[in-house]
C-alpha cells in the first residue's frame, strides 16, 4: 500500500512538473524560441567557423564573417520574398475579382450539368471562396504589418549565435565541472553525437530548401503561373516542417492556379510538378543530403511537430524535430533511458516493414 502511494505521489509530481513546464514554455515563448532557433543555427554555422579558425582566423573575426555572410543571404531572400508579397497584395483586389468570375463560371457549369440548385445554396461556393479570400487578404496584410515586430524578436538571434559560438568551449567545460571525472568521456561522447546529428541535419535541410526554391520557381515559371518566384520560395520554405510542409507547400500554388488563374490544365501541371518534386526530395535529395541524422519514427515526429505548433506556433514546428533528436541522442547514451530511445527510434518494426522481397513473395 505504501509503495502504491509513493508511485502515485511520484506520478503526481511528474504531471505537475509537466504542466508547469508547458506553462513556462507558452508564457516565455517570445524569449525562448529565438534562443532555441539560435542554438540550431549555431550548429549550422559551426563547421564554417571551425574551418576559418583552422586557417588562423581569430574566433571573434571568424564569428563575424560567418554570421554576416549568413545574414546577407537571409536578408536577400527576405527582400525578394517581401517585394513579391507586396506586389501580390497590390494586385489582390483584381485577383479576388478574377477568382470570383472563375467561381461563377464553375457554378454555372455545375448548374447546367446537374440542373439548377436551390436558390439558398446556389451561391454557397461563391460565398465560401469570397470569405476565404477576405480572411487570406487580412492574413497577408497582418503578416507584412507584423514583420517589423517579428524582425525585432529575430534581431537578437545573430547576437545569441555569436555568443554561443564564442563561448562554446566554456559551455562544454561547465558540463564537465558538474560531473565526476569518470563520466567526462561519456559526456564528451554525448556532446559530440548531438553536435554531429544537429549540424548535419540543419545543413542538409538548408541545402534541400535552397534546391527546392530553384526547382519550384523554375517549374512554375515554365508552366506559366503568376508570381512563380514567390509561390516557389514559399512552397520550399514550408519544407522546413517535416511531413506537413510538403503538403502545405504544394497546396499554395495549386489553389492559386486553380482558383485565380482559372486554368485546370495549369493546375494539373502544377500538381504533377509537385508530385515530381516531392518524389525527388523524398528519394534523392533528403536521403543523400540530410540522411537519417534524426533517427525518430514518423509517429513521434508528427506528434512533436503538432505539440511544437501548439506551444510556439510555426517556430515550434521547426525546432521540435531537431530538439527531439537531441533528446534521443541523450537517451541512446544513457542506460536508464534506453526504453525511451527504443520508443522514439525506428527499430523494432523491421518484421512489418514493406520490402521488395516481401512484395515478390506475395506475388509468388
Amino acid at each position: 500500500m505504501k509503495r502504491k502511494k509513493n508511485q502515485l505521489k511520484r506520478l503526481t509530481y511528474i504531471l505537475l512538473c509537466g504542466v508547469l513546464l508547458v506553462y513556462v514554455l507558452v508564457e516565455a515563448r517570445d524569449f525562448l524560441y529565438p534562443l532555441f532557433l539560435a542554438v540550431l543555427f549555431s550548429y549550422l554555422l559551426y563547421p564554417v567557423v571551425k574551418k576559418l579558425e583552422a586557417w588562423g582566423v581569430p574566433r571573434i573575426l571568424a564569428n563575424f564573417i560567418t554570421i554576416l555572410t549568413g545574414m546577407a543571404l537571409f536578408i536577400g531572400l527576405l527582400i525578394l520574398l517581401y517585394k513579391q508579397l507586396a506586389n501580390f497584395l497590390g494586385d489582390f483586389p483584381a485577383l479576388q475579382e478574377q477568382a470570383m468570375r472563375n467561381i461563377d463560371r464553375l457554378q454555372h457549369t455545375i448548374d447546367d450539368e446537374f440542373g439548377a440548385s436551390d436558390p439558398d445554396d446556389e451561391q454557397w461556393l461563391r460565398h465560401q471562396v469570397n470569405s476565404a479570400f477576405e480572411s487570406g487578404g487580412s492574413l497577408l496584410t497582418d503578416l507584412l504589418m507584423g514583420m517589423t515586430s517579428t524582425l525585432t524578436k529575430f534581431g537578437l538571434i545573430p547576437v545569441y549565435i555569436f555568443l554561443m559560438l564564442y563561448y562554446r568551449n566554456k559551455f562544454e567545460n561547465v558540463i564537465y565541472r558538474q560531473l565526476p571525472s569518470y563520466q567526462h568521456s561519456k559526456a564528451k561522447r554525448i556532446i559530440n553525437d548531438i553536435s554531429h546529428v544537429t549540424k548535419h541535419y540543419m545543413g542538409g535541410v538548408v541545402i534541400v530548401i535552397l534546391i527546392l526554391c530553384v526547382l519550384n520557381s523554375l517549374g512554375l515559371l515554365l508552366i506559366g503561373v503568376d508570381y512563380a518566384i514567390m509561390l516557389g520560395v514559399l512552397s520550399a520554405i514550408m519544407n522546413f516542417i517535416p511531413y506537413f510542409g510538403t503538403l502545405i507547400g504544394g497546396a499554395i500554388p495549386l489553389t492559386y492556379t486553380l482558383m485565380v488563374q482559372g486554368s485546370p490544365q495549369k493546375a494539373l501541371w502544377v500538381l504533377l510538378l509537385f508530385l515530381l518534386v516531392q518524389f525527388t526530395e523524398n528519394n534523392i535529395l533528403t536521403p543523400n543530403i540530410t540522411g537519417s541524422q534524426v533517427n525518430i519514427n514518423p509517429m513521434f515526429t508528427i506528434l512533436s511537430i503538432i505539440v511544437g505548433g501548439m506551444i510556439w506556433g510555426l517556430p515550434g514546428m521547426f525546432v521540435a524535430v531537431p530538439l527531439l533528436g537531441m533528446f534521443k541522442v541523450y537517451c541512446d547514451n544513457k542506460d536508464s533511458m534506453s526504453a525511451w530511445s527504443y520508443l522514439l527510434g525506428t527499430e523494432g518494426t523491421e518484421e512489418h516493414a514493406l520490402r521488395i522481397e516481401r512484395v515478390k513473395q506475395w506475388f509468388k
